[in-house]
Formats: structure tokens, C-alpha cells, sequence
């Protein structure tokens, strides 16, 4: 009498196969980033490719032409944007090991309290707690840097993607296919396409929903503080626009920074440029981005929460920032397994006899 019947065996085999490429995933966890960036950027230049392609009858052509406009725009915003940026950048740095001395001694707090007419035994308290801290406000400027570095480390991704992404406009739908091909229960085949469909719609939105948040931050925070005359608007602006793509962690930590640079330069508004950035936020995340993110994610916060700290501990700032698809996704399997499972259990049902959230597919 055999110890395992074919069956359980069947089963044990699955899920060594199911963990040996969670395993592969995870080693290659650096080198599958790249390649889910190229598939986001894809995805965002498929439309104007899609509309140039029945102009040019022919997609390689489509591709190459919104490339080199795609690379037109780029060189005239960074010869007419870039050179003021920099100069900006280069003063900040320049200002910036002066800056956290006079906030580890306790310095800034002098020039905080005249200016809002603290008394001198409130300066000298909130000074002597500063200075008592001065090794540990040191150490987490110097973490900071030390990741700062490690997240450009990774700038090399910017030139992979656009070339990887190439490959993906030009044969998605036949990667699409082949997949498709390689499974002949129909029943399966209407799962994996339904799967498929579900996954193209959520994140072709995503991502042109975040280049639309991030562009409109980065507007609203340049506009805002040159306005007011906050101290390196234009830098600070721009690293605001572009924390806007990582998900709950970005906007608070570019809020974060901007405050900190205000109070370190002794900007005399900081109370404005606080409720200014409070403001924001809130119109940001309840008034914007539900409608320009629509309904492609529906995550509950809890797991938004969670696969945002996931996806730090696993791959860093990137995990981060493919968190929230990467939940959608996972959403989307989920609620696809459950119409199937109850489709071969019951034969064909309407999709919203159990499942309220689920859209038919047209």
C-alpha cells in the first residue's frame, strides 16, 4: 500500500513548485522591479501609441515617434527647468550641514522665539532639550543621507525602463496570447483572460492616475511656496511632485521635509505653509484622487497599510511604490478564483448573484 496516494502528492508537488518561485521572485526580486517599472511605463504610453498607430500603420513606427517626442520634451524642460534646479539644489547643499548645526545646538530656537516672542526661559528649555539630543538628531541626518544615497544607487532603473518598456508596447498582446494559448480547459482560459483583462484596466488607471496626482503636487507645492516665498521652493517642490508616485509614505515624508526646511531656514510663515500643507492633503486624498483614481484599487486602508510596510521590508523604497498594485492585483486573483470556484461548483452564474463588487466583463 503506497504512503502517499497520487492526490496528496499531486498537492505536496504544488506547493513546493508554488514556493520554489515565491523563492526565485524574491532573489530576483531587484531584477523583476525593473521589469514591473518597464510594464507601468508601458502601460502609460500605450494610449498615445495606440491613437499614432492607425495614423503610421504600423506600431514600431508609433513606438519611435513618441519616443523621440517623449525625448524632445524632456531635453527642452531640463534646458529650461534644469539649470535653475540645480542652482537651487547646489545652494540648498551647500546650506544644509549649517542648517542641522544650528538645530543640534539649539541655535534655531533663538531665532524661532524672537520672531514669535517666546520667553527667554522657554528658548533656553527647548534648547538644552535639543542640545542633550544633538547625537541622536546627528545620527538620523546621517541615516537619512546614507538612504538618501541608496535610493540613487537605483537612478540607474531610468534609463533601463524606457528600453525595457519598449519591448512591452511592441509585443504585450502576444505575450498576452501565448499565455493564453498554453492553457486548454476553457473554463480555465476564461479565468486567465478575465484575470488579464481586469489587470490591464486596474493598471493602466493606476498609472495614469499618479502621473496626474504627482504632476498637480508638484504644480500646487512650486506655485504655493514661491508665492509665500518659502526657502527653495522649486527644489522642495519638485521632491514633493515626485514623492506624490509612493504610496502613504511619500506625501507624509515630503510634508515632513518641507516643514523641517522651513523651520531650519527660520521662514517666518511656517505656520501658514502648515496648514497650507494639512490643506492639501486633505484635498489631495479625499477630494482628487478619488476621482482621478476612480474605483481601480478599492483596497480597504488596512491593507493599503500593510502592503506599503511589506513592500519596504522586501525591496525598499520601490517595494513602497508597487505596493498598492501589487494588493490590487492580488484583489483582483482573489475575486476572479472565487467566480470560478463557484462556477465549476454551480455551472454559469451571474457574476453579481454573489459578488456585488464584481463587474461583468463587456
Amino acid at each position: 500500500m503506497a504512503i502517499i496516494d497520487t492526490r496528496t502528492s499531486r498537492i505536496i508537488f504544488t506547493v513546493l513548485l508554488f514556493a520554489l518561485g515565491l523563492g526565485f521572485l524574491y532573489v530576483a526580486r531587484k531584477t523583476l522591479v525593473s521589469f514591473l517599472f518597464a510594464v507601468f511605463f508601458a502601460y502609460l504610453m500605450d494610449p498615445a501609441v495606440s491613437r499614432l498607430e492607425k495614423v503610421l500603420h504600423g506600431r514600431g513606427r508609433a513606438i519611435a515617434v513618441i519616443y523621440l517626442l517623449l525625448l524632445i520634451a524632456l531635453s527642452l524642460f531640463f534646458f529650461s527647468v534644469g539649470p535653475r534646479i540645480g542652482r537651487e539644489t547646489a545652494r540648498f547643499g551647500k546650506a544644509l550641514p549649517d542648517l542641522l548645526n544650528r538645530l543640534s545646538s539649539g541655535e534655531i530656537v533663538h531665532d524661532i522665539g524672537r520672531e514669535h516672542g517666546w520667553s527667554l526661559q522657554t528658548q533656553d528649555r527647548f534648547r538644552e532639550v535639543l542640545s542633550n539630543h544633538s547625537d541622536d538628531i546627528n545620527k538620523y541626518a546621517e541615516y537619512f543621507g546614507l538612504r538618501a544615497a541608496n535610493v540613487a544607487k537605483e537612478a540607474w532603473i531610468i534609463l533601463l525602463v524606457p528600453l525595457l518598456a519598449i519591448f512591452f508596447l511592441k509585443d504585450g498582446q502576444t505575450f498576452s496570447n501565448v499565455a493564453l494559448s498554453t492553457i486548454q480547459s476553457r473554463p480555465q482560459r476564461e479565468f486567465l483572460q478575465a484575470v488579464l483583462t481586469d489587470l490591464n484596466q486596474m493598471l493602466a488607471q493606476f498609472i495614469r492616475a499618479q502621473l496626474i496626482l504627482a504632476a498637480l503636487s508638484l504644480v500646487v507645492y512650486i506655485s504655493f511656496m514661491g508665492a509665500i516665498g518659502a526657502p527653495y521652493a522649486l527644489v522642495l517642490g519638485t521632491a514633493g511632485g515626485v514623492m506624490e508616485f509612493i504610496p502613504v509614505v511619500g506625501p507624509l515624508v515630503a510634508g515632513l521635509i518641507i516643514m523641517g526646511v522651513a523651520l531650519l531656514a527660520s521662514f517666518p510663515h511656517w505656520g501658514v505653509l502648515l496648514i497650507f500643507l494639512i490643506a492639501w492633503r486633505l484635498i489631495q486624498d479625499y477630494v482628487v484622487s478619488p476621482r482621478v483614481m476612480g474605483k481601480s484599487m478599492e483596497l480597504h486602508p488596512l491593507a493599503a497599510i500593510f502592503g506599503v510596510m511589506a513592500g519596504g521590508e522586501i525591496a525598499g523604497v520601490l517595494g513602497v511604490y508597487l505596493s498598492i498594485p501589487v494588493m490590487a492585483s492580488l484583489r483582483i486573483v482573489w475575486r476572479r478564483t472565487r467566480i470560478y470556484i463557484e462556477k465549476r461548483r454551480f455551472g454559469p452564474l451571474n457574476e453579481y448573484a454573489f459578488d456585488s463588487e464584481v463587474r461583468p466583463r463587456k
